[in-house]
């Protein structure tokens, strides 16, 4: 039995850039409203394990505190606080296309 011939089989290896590049850029409002209900809800939970971090630490009331554990718990907490960061500004990314693709509508009263 033969195989069935491949789906780009005799055609340029650039043949479909274009298009792909094309439809990269002309995203879906709809989905682009998705990705910003995931970025938003991915940002709750930083945020809370950021205050989970910061709730478990110790305050240095007079103890000996070991320089490594302090080293590690900064890590992880400038590490959420970057991951924050990125989250935020891809928000922003998400939020100006929407307006973008929204700004030649016209608004629909409530009523």
């Amino acid at each position: 039995m033969s195989t069935p011939p491949l789906a780009g089989a005799g055609m340029p290896p650039g043949a479909f850039s274009g298009t792909q590049a094309q439809a990269a850029r002309e995203v879906n409002t709809a989905s682009l409203c998705r990705i910003g209900q995931e970025t938003v809800q991915d940002i709750v939970f930083r945020t809370m394990e950021i205050f989970q971090l910061l709730r478990n630490m110790q305050l240095p009331n007079g103890v000996t505190y070991h320089t490594a554990t302090y080293q590690d718990r900064l890590a992880k907490l400038q590490e959420h606080l970057r991951q924050l960061s990125i989250l935020f500004r891809k928000l922003r990314l998400v939020y100006d296309k929407c307006n973008e693709n929204c700004a030649g509508l016209d608004p629909v009263p409530i009523e």
